[in-house]
């Protein structure tokens, strides 16, 4: 894939010492010979991020600038719904800005991709870790027969592989790891990855909404029915292929936005994309800090995600205070999604919804 200037073109490259140490950290600093590079005492310390990235230049910001790290802790975190485990990130931060995720708290908000050099050792302990559990005892909502692994839980790795070969070697450590799988959400199409020969032992989970709301919230992302037509390929290539329904989120007239929606995912895939497609369900969560954050540079987007008419107060498992739909209204919303879904694209099986 050409990296998509308008997404990342990094111009300054913060760096670990230690960065340079690494042939995947001198791979990355020779694709980019014209960015200046400046070294930091960790990825997480950057206080140009921190206090001199003004919401109304975030997207410059995640556009011109590049952190290279090495990935200190090692463990895998019990997970249950989208896998089982969440695998030691190869990455953070995201180029794309969308207006409803929890992510940019970190660096300053704008947020920009991180990347790790270290891959070799996230996939060793990964590969260690599913030598322990052993086989999986017992089918659950993740997978039926194999130990899935989460590796991009705060960023895209379909951009993060446009920067580096991390992805790819990720997906052919899967190839070799008995009794486990790969998975990891998007919302960039990158056909590169199509010639990465997953064997099908890496899920990809292509997000979708409406495409009016995606044009509003989604920013920086690939439009929808690029993402729809996708699927089709990337199961052809070996991939197992699910989707995410998020966020689901709630306005007047939103029926026959989603109905439209399912019925170009049928209309579009395949007899062997539905064969295998499943589903995650997520409805809208929000926050009062996210929503002063976007009130500065994005805020059209609120206009949709800020509804205190609609939401109540809920802690999260992380002891923070969030937005959600009202108990009663989200269950009864909830429902009425998953009837349109049972009508439209009935083959794709819901794994979780909340």
């Amino acid at each position: 894939m050409a990296l998509p200037r308008t997404l990342i073109d990094p111009r300054r490259i913060y760096l670990e010492p230690a960065v340079r140490d690494y042939a995947r950290g001198r791979e990355v600093l020779a694709r980019f010979p014209q960015a200046e590079t400046i070294e930091v005492e960790s990825h997480w310390r950057i206080p140009e991020l921190r206090e001199g990235a003004d919401a109304a230049d975030w997207l410059r910001v995640k556009r011109e600038t590049l952190v290279l790290g090495v990935k200190k802790g090692l463990a895998m975190r019990p997970n249950g719904r989208s896998a089982d485990f969440i695998a030691p990130s190869s990455s953070n931060g995201c180029a794309m800005a969308c207006a409803y995720c929890y992510v940019p708290r970190r660096k300053g908000y704008a947020n920009p991709v991180s990347v790790f050099v270290n891959v070799e050792a996230i996939a060793g302990a990964i590969g260690r870790h599913a030598a322990r559990l052993g086989p999986k005892p017992e089918p659950n909502t993740v997978d039926p027969a194999d130990w899935v692994y989460d590796l991009g839980e705060n960023g895209d790795l379909s951009l993060d592989a446009a920067v580096s070969n991390n992805v790819r070697d990720l997906v052919a450590a899967f190839r070799d790891i008995p009794g486990a799988k790969g998975s990891f959400a998007t919302k960039l199409v990158n056909r590169d990855l199509l010639a990465y020969e997953p064997r099908g032992r890496t899920r990809v989970r292509f997000s979708l909404m409406p495409e009016a709301m995606a044009r509003v919230v989604d920013v920086r992302t690939s439009p929808m029915s690029e993402r729809i037509a996708a699927i089709n390929d990337f199961v052809a290539a070996g991939y197992e292929v699910h989707v995410n329904f998020s966020p689901v989120i709630v306005h007047e007239g939103w029926e026959p936005e989603w109905r439209a929606l399912f019925r170009e995912i049928d209309d579009t895939l395949t007899p062997a994309a539905k064969a295998q497609l499943k589903c995650e369900i997520i409805m809208l969560t929000h926050n009062a800090g996210l929503h002063e954050v976007n009130l500065a540079w994005h805020p059209k987007a609120e206009d949709w995600l800020w509804r205190p008419d609609l939401q109540e107060a809920k802690v999260s498992q992380g002891g923070m205070e969030n937005l959600r739909y009202r108990r009663a209204w989200k269950r009864r919303w909830l429902d009425q999604l998953l009837a349109w879904r049972e009508a439209l694209i009935p083959y794709c099986a819901v794994r979780y919804a909340f």
